[in-house]
């Protein structure tokens, strides 16, 4: 059999774990092998520990951590805990992110609308709830000299979208973020660790539904635009992220470092 794609017996952390793209992800590297660590806030505890107990019964192993992003004393504990358990990591995905409303432009606003307090929340909770995590969790895989860091990019990240004012400045900064990670650590802690991220398209999730559609279900005018832009005219499922996130967490890529794989239905290609 050709293990190239595998990733059986490693340990994949994630924070952001138990919204929907993160329990479908989760749920794909446990049945991949993967001993799971779901990193979540403390008032997710109880649908984390729904999905541990739904990874152990299918025959896998997981575990989940009450954590805060921007917090290096409570990751630090995180840490300690995950070498207890499993003694090392093997896959870092940082997932943790989200946006305001306050911190978009609505069509009816403009620039002097901006809600500055909004938009340094979001900006913190983006980039800096990927970059903290990444201080802490990457001495791990330093120490054992090989590992995977996926970080969460964006449709914004390659251009600014409309509206998102806030979350697009961060999701760039991301992508940013994820190239000079990546030749920082190669550079310095030998070619095994390497830094790569998804761009996800268009889903619908808990967090842009009320942008996306209206409240009988139908689509709103954003999302219209978005669909005539996507070549395969539809939202992304959950699911279709998972093969390009164990590419890069396998050794299939140990070539790759510094890149970022858009899962887009073709969106970021499509102009006219």
């Amino acid at each position: 059999m050709n293990e190239l794609f595998s990733i059986n017996g490693r340990v994949a952390v994630m924070t952001g774990a138990c919204g929907v793209l993160g329990e479908t992800i989760v749920k794909h590297f446990a049945a991949e092998g993967c001993k799971v660590v779901l990193l979540d806030l403390p008032r997710t505890a109880e649908k984390g520990e729904r999905i541990v107990a739904e990874i152990k019964a299918a025959g896998g192993e997981a575990m989940f951590l009450p954590t805060d992003v921007l917090d290096e004393e409570v990751l630090q504990g995180n840490l300690s805990d995950i070498l207890a358990a499993y003694g090392g990591i093997d896959i870092l995905l940082n997932a943790a992110g989200g946006n305001m409303g306050p911190a978009n432009v609505a069509p009816d606003q403009t620039l002097f609308d901006l809600d500055i307090a909004a938009t340094r929340r979001v900006c913190e909770l983006n980039l800096f709830g990927t970059i903290i995590p990444t201080k802490v969790f990457a001495k791990a895989l330093v120490d054992k000299g090989r590992g995977s860091i996926i970080n969460f990019c964006s449709m914004s990240s390659f251009r600014p979208l409309t509206r998102v004012a806030g979350y697009g400045v961060a999701k760039a900064g991301m992508a940013s973020w994820t190239q000079w990670l990546a030749g920082e650590l190669a550079t310095k802690f030998g070619e095994g660790i390497r830094v790569n991220a998804i761009a996800p398209g268009f889903l619908l999730t808990n967090q842009n539904r009320t942008l996306l559609t209206n409240p009988d279900g139908s689509l709103t005018d954003r999302s219209h635009k978005i669909l005539a832009h996507t070549p395969f005219g539809r939202f992304l499922e959950p699911d279709e992220l998972v093969g390009a996130l164990q590419y890069l967490a396998s050794d299939a890529s140990k070539g790759v470092t510094g890149t970022i794989v858009a899962v887009d239905g073709g969106f970021n290609a499509f102009t006219i």
